[in-house]
């Protein structure tokens, strides 16, 4: 396994936090895990500090911190075992028999705003309770969650996803930031372009007919380093048309 060391404080400096490519949710889990570790000891080292300071505030605040981060540390283990196909989930959502995976691409599920084909974390912890409950009942002979026509339909992650391309996707998260890093370039690229229309120059902003300075731009203007932005970043207006895994 490779090890890689933290070279930096900046969010992109991941790579000492995944032993692959992209981070797993099990090292997910245990890197929270361990960050609840380090809060539950700094409580209990500031209960005496160097210097006479009441602290109890800080040390009930930190101690709930890490309560809360070893809550999502569980849940993503929870999630690791799901993604690895070590627990059942429902085929379909239990309210209205809708599939999800890749049996939801020619669905249209527009009441739920599209298509399930990538779940949610909520929507799989979802989809393992129904199955356990499924289990449950049919064991005892009881009415389970799912639909009547769906009663038996139970899969696993590997197998409802089989055909989805994992290594072209990133979340909702990372689209918006990357939609945002584009707009602040687009931003900076403008005003290095000179205006057509009203001959603003470098770091300028354009101005109106009567001379005011605006804070929008002339539209040519704004084309241009729109143009030039997503050709450097592949970008097609503001959507990724390749996704960079992080080196």
């Amino acid at each position: 396994m490779t090890t890689h060391a933290q070279t930096s404080t900046h969010e992109s400096d991941t790579a000492h936090l995944r032993a692959g490519r992209r981070i797993t949710f099990e090292e997910a889990a245990l890197h929270l895990s361990g960050v609840a570790v380090l809060l539950r000891q700094l409580a209990y080292a500031l209960e005496t500090p160097d210097t006479a300071v009441e602290t109890a505030d800080e040390i009930d605040a930190l101690r709930r911190t890490a309560t809360e981060i070893s809550g999502r540390s569980d849940t993503l283990m929870h999630l690791a075992a799901i993604v690895e196909g070590e627990v059942k989930v429902a085929a379909v959502f239990p309210n209205n028999g809708d599939p999800w995976g890749a049996a939801a691409r020619s669905t249209d599920r527009q009441d739920y705003g599209g298509p399930a084909v990538i779940p949610t974390v909520r929507q799989l912890l979802w989809l393992a309770t129904v199955a356990s409950q499924t289990e449950h009942d049919q064991e005892h002979g009881v009415r389970g969650p799912l639909p009547s026509t769906a009663e038996a339909a139970l899969t696993t992650y590997p197998q409802a996803m089989n055909g989805i391309n994992h290594a072209m996707w990133e979340s909702k998260a990372a689209q918006a930031r990357r939609r945002s890093e584009r707009n602040a370039e687009v931003f900076r690229e403008v005003l290095r372009i000179t205006c057509q229309r009203c001959a603003a120059g470098d770091g300028e902003h354009c101005r109106t007919s009567t001379g005011r300075i605006s804070e929008k731009f002339h539209k040519q203007r704004q084309a241009e380093a729109e143009a030039n932005v997503d050709a450097r970043l592949n970008y097609l207006g503001d959507t990724p048309m390749a996704v960079n895994d992080a080196e």
